[in-house]
């Protein structure tokens, strides 16, 4: 029960890493080729830049999604996921909460991992979803400043 566990949370903890990395990535950029010199999206640019920050955002999270189908296809016992395609729809599944059940883990102790997958899925895009809708705020205040009050 240890070793699922102990998996479950490294891979949590490498996801946390990599959305917090690749999230201040994506600011970055789009600061750069988004904004003013006054740090203000500029209005003709805030549609491209939110559809950006999306793009960006789900090769995260098809990133992260990856990370978890390779621990499945290359660590669990007895080969329980047999193909790579197999590995990479039962993650899809599980980090989104889908939970469609067609596919499962077999090994008891080994479905600890996929529960750690959920959670960690559900706080990944509830992060990426606050961030999302953070740019959405800002450039519609950007806009409204730009369009109204000169």
């Amino acid at each position: 029960m240890l070793l699922p566990l102990l998996t479950g949370i490294a891979l949590m903890m490498l996801n946390v890493v990599l959305h917090a990395l690749g999230t201040l990535g994506l600011i970055r950029y789009l600061g750069r080729r988004y904004t003013d010199d006054q740090g203000k999206i500029r209005a003709h640019k805030a549609l491209s830049a939110v559809i950006s920050m999306m793009g960006g955002l789900l090769l995260l999270h098809t990133l992260e999604i990856s990370l978890w189908a390779l621990s499945y296809y290359r660590f669990l016992p007895q080969n329980t996921l047999s193909t790579w395609e197999e590995s990479v729809y039962f993650s899809f599944v599980t980090y989104t909460t889908l939970g469609y059940g067609d596919i499962s883990l077999q090994v008891p102790w080994w479905r600890l991992l996929s529960g750690i997958e959920a959670l960690s899925g559900v706080l990944l895009l509830g992060w990426s979803t606050a961030l999302l809708f953070a740019l959405v705020q800002k450039s519609w205040r950007d806009l409204v400043r730009q369009q109204f009050c000169g």
